[in-house]
């Protein structure tokens, strides 16, 4: 890139053969970024008649070489995007946040900047400030997670739902519709939800289904059963079950004559749909048709 395209550019100069070459550059999408950015700052008011005025009134006992005003105002114009360009560029760069996220039928791993490990389930997002995690432990979460914490400051994870605190543990978090549940593996997990604090010790967990807060229910094993390909249920209604099938197979869902109310227990397998379909349909007393991308669920007396 030539080393005037950028002032050029700031100033509308450029011509098309210009335009075009500065657009192929590596610089030209980060240059843009920042300019979005910046849209919302204002550089200072300027007035450069009055100024030229003010100037020409303070020297005129003396001989002063005057320069021309329009190439002076085109430089202030240039200067003064550039210094929104530089300040956009400084609010842009402190404010990112790192993301990652997966989409249906999708799982990932993250290692965090102290070496803490996100295993992200299907349709899920978790975002933290890497700048400030040395001062800040804290990451938002959408969808679910499991996490294996290295100890030391205190870790937050942050739902809609509410807020999960520890020192260094292993712990599930789920937060999706009407759904929220805080599963701990390891250590000892403190859950604010609707400002009263909840401790669960290894084995147990804090389930709240449609704003009711559920039993706690023992946990055997020493990780969620999504993490060995399996979504597993306990007395959860079937609506949710079939929730996380449509995430893990990336299918649309229909019922008819179902009772998706009704309270299922049991495990479905996250990586062969028909046995996850019988899975989900024989202890439900139910039946299904799978066509493509679609699976209908159905009642016994369905014509």
């Amino acid at each position: 890139m030539q080393e005037n395209y950028l002032a050029k550019w700031l100033n509308n100069e450029l011509s098309e053969t210009e335009l075009s070459e500065f657009k192929k550059s590596d610089s030209y999408a980060t240059y843009m970024k920042i300019l979005n950015a910046s849209k919302q700052l204002e550089a200072p008011n300027f007035d450069a008649d009055s100024a030229y005025e003010n100037f020409k009134n303070a020297q005129d006992t003396q001989d002063v070489k005057v320069v021309p005003l329009r190439p002076f105002k085109s430089f202030l114009r240039v200067a003064a995007a550039i210094a929104i360009l530089l300040t956009g560029s400084y609010f842009f760069v402190n404010s990112l946040d790192e993301s990652y996220s997966t989409q249906l039928a999708e799982r990932t791993e993250v290692v965090l900047p102290d070496n803490s490990e996100i295993i992200l389930n299907a349709d899920s997002k978790v975002s933290f400030s890497e700048k400030k995690w040395d001062k800040e432990r804290n990451v938002a979460l959408t969808g679910e997670a499991f996490f294996k914490v290295a100890k030391g400051k205190k870790f937050t994870v942050s739902t809609e739902a509410g807020t999960v605190s520890v020192l260094g543990t292993q712990f599930n978090v789920e937060n999706r519709a009407d759904f929220f549940e805080v599963t701990c593996y390891e250590g000892l997990v403190s859950v604010l939800y609707n400002n009263k604090e909840q401790k669960l010790p290894a084995g147990t967990s804090f389930l709240v289904v449609n704003g009711k807060i559920m039993d706690d229910t023992a946990i055997k094993n020493g990780q969620p059963s999504w993490v060995n390909n399996e979504s597993s249920f306990k007395s959860i209604p079937l609506k949710y079950v079939l929730a996380e099938f449509e995430r893990q197979y990336n299918v649309k869902v229909k019922t008819e004559n179902v009772d998706t109310n009704q309270l299922f227990t049991g495990t479905f397998s996250n990586t062969a749909i028909k046995i996850a379909l019988e899975s989900i349909s024989t202890p439900s007393k139910i039946s299904y048709k799978l066509e493509g991308e679609n699976v209908l669920f159905y009642g016994e007396d369905t014509p």
